[in-house]
């Protein structure tokens, strides 16, 4: 890649990796905040749907105005208008007021992911893109992975407002770094199209079978997928009554597995194909249910399970996401906004089935399910990953 690709990646991983850490702090910290407002940590779970739904929801209006006046303009003033939201939700006072804030702070972070997705789109020749987007997902991801650690410990060591309170800090240096290069990284390579539609670039993916196939298979990622991890620092809380610092340690392998597979995942997909690799991915994260359903007392088995987990997670993601970036360059904002909100559909709808199923019967029961679920999906999944690629290369 160039340099000038590079500087592009790593100020978007920048933004990335924030609104990742955000986005995925939460689940370690619902013991901690369940406790301070006097609710179960399955019912603070609601916490993670409140983000889910703006984040997936709005991302369908995002990336049209992206098509329309600009994939920068719209990271940059939706960036910054993420970095308040996600500082307000250390002033939440009970369940409600948290939930409202962190519904904001979605509805603001759900440009920052697919618009990247679109602007590396737009930007990357198509045989060095899995690599890009791996690494911009794998910079994301280790957002993730650190955010878990250090937010757990934040929260142990003081409390859990601190961690926002931090997030906003670090959200706003990265939003003054994006004001300063972004522009001049992007050059005149974005591709605008002032009078693109609105609803018409989704009417006509979700008409075509192939591409609508893809996005079935990561609505149904996200509800097995999502849905389980939400609730692993719950899960590790119960089972294993360690500190939320100690749960963020653990958390942190599902990060550091994605940022791996971040960084290989095209040297995967060059050796097995694209179809496979989403294949190898989806099995993965089946596995590593199955690890948590079995584990029993044994922390080291569970940290393997959610290491394998955000490797399987990362292999298999990023190379759908490839895939998808493929299928309209003249509505590459529409296009790749439908993807993330299908996942992230999947994940709200996935963490109220696992929580009624965690309420009914157990946390076991959940993951034994969830196992299940991937590996069906793994197995249905690669006539729909052959078609897309089929579709893509037309585009």
């Amino acid at each position: 890649m160039s340099s000038r690709i590079k500087r592009l990646v790593m100020l978007l991983g920048f933004a990335g990796f924030i609104v990742m850490a955000d986005n995925w702090v939460v689940s370690p910290l619902l013991p901690a905040i369940s406790e301070s407002v006097g609710v179960s940590a399955v019912s603070a779970g609601v916490l993670v749907t409140a983000y889910m739904l703006p984040f997936g929801i709005f991302q369908l209006l995002f990336g049209p105005l992206a098509d329309r006046y600009g994939k920068t303009r719209v990271i940059l003033i939706t960036f910054t208008a993420f970095t308040a939201a996600t500082t307000l939700c250390a002033l939440g006072a009970n369940l409600t007021s948290i939930a409202f804030f962190r519904a904001l702070t979605g509805l603001f972070a759900a440009a920052t992911m697919p618009v990247s997705f679109a602007l590396i789109a737009d930007i990357v020749p198509m045989e060095d893109r899995q690599h890009a987007i791996g690494s911009f997902m794998g910079v994301s991801t280790f957002g993730q992975a650190l955010s878990m650690g250090i937010g757990g410990g934040i929260a142990h060591f003081f409390n859990w407002r601190g961690v926002f309170i931090v997030y906003g800090i670090l959200s706003a240096i990265i939003a003054v770094a994006l004001w300063r290069g972004l522009r001049s990284a992007v050059g005149d390579k974005e591709i605008r199209n002032p009078n693109a539609p609105l609803l018409k670039p989704y009417l006509s993916l979700l008409s075509n079978a192939p591409s609508r196939r893809t996005y079935i298979v990561m609505f149904v990622e996200g509800i097995f997928l999502l849905g389980s991890f939400s609730y692993f620092g719950a899960f590790l809380d119960q089972r294993f009554e360690i500190s939320l610092f100690g749960i963020g340690v653990v958390m942190t392998a599902f990060g550091i597995a994605a940022l791996i597979a971040g960084r290989i995942s095209s040297k995967i997909a060059a050796k097995l194909g694209r179809t496979h690799t989403v294949l190898l991915g989806l099995v993965l994260a089946a596995i590593a249910n199955g690890l948590v359903w079995v584990s029993g007392p044994s922390l080291i088995l569970a940290t393997t399970a959610v290491f394998v987990l955000g490797f399987g997670f990362m292999t298999a993601h990023s190379t759908l996401i490839t895939i998808v970036t493929g299928f309209s360059a003249q509505a590459r904002g529409a296009t790749m906004s439908l993807a993330p909100f299908s996942f992230m559909l999947g994940g709200a709808i996935g963490t109220q089935i696992a929580s009624r199923v965690i309420t009914a019967t157990s946390f076991s029961t959940m993951y034994a399910l969830s196992g299940i679920g991937l590996l069906i999906l793994a197995l249905i999944s690669s006539k729909a990953v052959s078609d897309s690629m089929q579709e893509s290369a037309k585009a």
